[in-house]
């Protein structure tokens, strides 16, 4: 128990270390084979698409995609273009999405999660992981864009769901 508690006590001192140094420094601290890129996208959990797309597209004037099923996250979504970025709409595919449980607790919706690109997702998901960070599932899987994406716990990043998509 005593080497256990050793172990935790060093691992915490790290971390603690390691965030402290990148609040001083300003500079991100990535492994030297990943880097990260810009936002992808703002992902909004939505209860009723039609109007939430309605809003964006016949009342602000955006450019709004189509709705598609994404059955192995269990959601529908609807891109909005803004510029270099986009937002995304989630509407639960079924009961046991987990956009379903957001929108039990969350019952107008609201944001849901951040997207942020990376150039090699394996190296990011292998890093973040031995820094402390806790990955949602063990393999990356294929994203609403075609592209490998892995989700980050969020009780690891400051109360935000992060969501790195391969660029």
């Amino acid at each position: 128990m005593t080497c256990l508690l050793k172990h935790i006590s060093r691992r915490a001192f790290t971390l603690v270390r390691t965030q402290d140094k990148l609040l001083h420094t300003g500079r991100a601290a990535y492994a030297a084979n990943w880097k990260i890129g810009k936002i992808n996208h703002v992902a909004v959990a939505v209860p009723d698409m039609d109007k939430a797309t309605a809003l964006f597209r016949d009342v602000l004037g955006a450019n709004v995609s189509d709705k598609h099923p994404q059955p192995d996250h269990g959601v529908y979504t609807v891109f909005i273009e803004l510029g270099d970025t986009k937002l995304e709409l989630l509407n639960p595919m079924g009961d046991n999405s987990p956009i379903q449980n957001f929108l039990d607790k969350n019952k107008n919706g609201g944001m849901h999660h951040i997207c942020i690109e990376v150039d090699n997702i394996t190296e990011a998901m292998k890093d973040v992981k031995a820094k402390g960070i806790r990955l949602l599932s063990s393999e990356a899987k294929i994203g609403a864009h075609g592209k490998l994406v892995v989700f980050l716990h969020p009780k690891d990043c400051n109360g935000v769901l992060v969501e790195l998509e391969e660029a």
